[in-house]
């Protein structure tokens, strides 16, 4: 069996920064364990994977570890594969997770928009087990969904703090995100994951719906710019409706191959 794959730089303007993903066009499901062992291969944060449903598309992603319920960057590849490689037409694409249900993506120009559900934050505490991760003591401390999210005094402490990845890994969690208000920007992050087979994520598009709606509360907005600290860097467009949020970002093309299963 032959599969073609894409691997694409999402959430940035050039290769070699925002956060790479895999991109698999299926015309089927393949079996689990060989879509894990695919996306282990691969070894990047995330590898999606893609089903034409109709006129729409269900949508799966996979770290080199583990399936998760939502990743922002491999929704923005799966799109920008479909608009500029595999022959979509429109300038709308839903996707549909049986995970996260129903995730339109828009094209506007060489701006992609998600269209993501928004995250539902808990105050938590800040506990001996969750601050041992880090060297620098955190404000305070939420949990979502699927991440604790830690809230740090300034830009510079979220981008100098060391991470003990071993602590952060014992955490019954997806990952933990850090965040502060930017100097430049409305706030920037970092998300941590090694629990899910990501020690550090480039850019991480479904940690901003836990981001935006905690921010656009506390700076009385609903349109911001953020930026993700990692190495790779990534910045994002960010817009908060309630229940829902968008999150906007390019993308570029890396690499087009084949894989060969035998």
């Amino acid at each position: 069996m032959t599969l073609k794959i894409y691997q694409i730089d999402a959430f940035t303007d050039r290769v070699f920064s925002g956060n790479p993903a895999a991109v698999c066009p299926l015309d089927a499901w393949l079996d689990d364990t060989l879509m894990q062992q695919i996306a282990m291969e691969n070894n990047l944060a995330e590898t999606a994977f893609y089903v034409r449903r109709g006129g729409d598309y269900e949508i799966r992603w996979f770290t080199p570890t583990v399936e998760v319920d939502l990743c922002g960057h491999a929704t923005l590849a799966s799109a920008f594969v479909l608009f500029n490689y595999e022959g979509y037409g429109g300038d709308t694409i839903r996707f549909h997770s049986s995970r996260s249900g129903t995730l339109p993506v828009k094209r506007e120009g060489e701006y992609l928009t998600l269209n993501f559900p928004t995250d539902v934050l808990e105050p938590a505490a800040l506990t001996a087990e969750l601050t041992a991760g880090f060297d620098i003591v955190p404000l305070a401390a939420y949990r979502g969904k699927t991440d604790y999210m830690l809230v740090f005094e300034n830009e510079a402490q979220v981008r100098s703090v060391k991470p003990d990845l071993g602590r952060i890994a014992q955490l019954a969690a997806r990952g933990v995100i850090i965040t502060a208000a930017g100097n430049e920007v409305d706030f920037v992050s970092r998300f941590f994951g090694p629990q899910s087979g990501v020690d550090e994520d480039p850019v991480t598009g479904s940690a901003h719906t836990t981001l935006i709606p905690y921010w656009a509360d506390k700076l009385r907005k609903d349109t911001l710019v953020a930026k993700q600290l990692s190495a790779r860097g990534g910045w994002l467009q960010c817009r908060y409706l309630g229940d829902r949020v968008e999150i906007s970002g390019q993308a570029r093309r890396y690499l087009v191959g084949e894989i060969h299963v035998v």
